[in-house]
């Protein structure tokens, strides 16, 4: 067994280090000569700007070296990018990011703070030209909203907007329908609501302000 003596050995490691390096380098230039990206398109933004995929996209990326789920999260990292998707085209070496994006539900002032929520609760830069009624809001108002918007999700039935909050209970706009609630709202009330609004299409209103139960429009008719 032959023994290296400690500057043998560390020469040897450096020389170890820079083949490996070398060979990663080379593999890069050939990948990126063989199959380099050629250009990226963004599909579904609008609120999303195209020069923030550009900018999270690695210098000089070739399709084998670019990492589609890293690319994904950092443009996840946008508040109006609900989730993104990059495809890429071996053809072409085009690079496809699909946006699905947030929508304003809520503009509320929150202590003289203004607020602009997604119906997942995440704060927004701005409206994103959502036509929504600014509401005066305390911290239990909100939290009740969300936790309501949360359920409504959970269960399928998607929040247009948040159109009033008062006395009597919060007023929203669900699926094109005018909804009231007040507290809490439960999964199977959610369920009944979705269910009812596909029964009655005329209905004017939805309440579901009486625990376990939706009342339909104005002949209160129980769900």
């Amino acid at each position: 067994m032959v023994r290296l003596s400690p500057l043998n050995l560390l020469r040897a490691i450096g020389i170890a280090v820079a083949v490996a390096a070398l060979t990663a380098l080379i593999a890069l230039t050939v990948s990126y000569l063989i199959f380099p990206v050629t250009g990226l398109e963004v599909q579904g933004a609008r609120m999303f700007p195209e020069r923030e995929a550009w900018e999270a996209l690695p210098d000089y990326a070739s399709l084998p070296s670019l990492n589609t789920l890293v690319l994904e999260r950092n443009i996840e990292a946008n508040p109006w990018v609900k989730g993104a998707e990059v495809l890429k085209d071996w053809k072409s070496g085009i690079v496809t990011v699909k946006v699905e994006e947030r929508r304003a539900v809520l503009e509320g002032d929150l202590g003289g703070r203004r607020i602009v929520l997604a119906a997942d609760g995440t704060e927004l830069p701005g409206l994103g030209g959502a036509g929504l009624t600014r509401l005066g809001l305390d911290e239990t108002q909100l939290e009740e909203i969300l936790a309501v918007v949360e359920v409504l999700n959970r269960n399928g039935v998607v929040l247009d907007s948040v159109d009033e909050v008062g006395a009597e209970g919060t007023e929203t706009t669900v699926e094109g329908y005018r909804v009231l609630f007040a507290g809490s709202v439960g999964d199977e009330q959610a369920r009944a609501l979705k269910v009812l609004m596909e029964k009655h299409p005329d209905a004017t209103y939805f309440d579901l302000r009486s625990p376990d139960r939706v009342v339909v429009g104005a002949e209160s008719s129980d769900g």
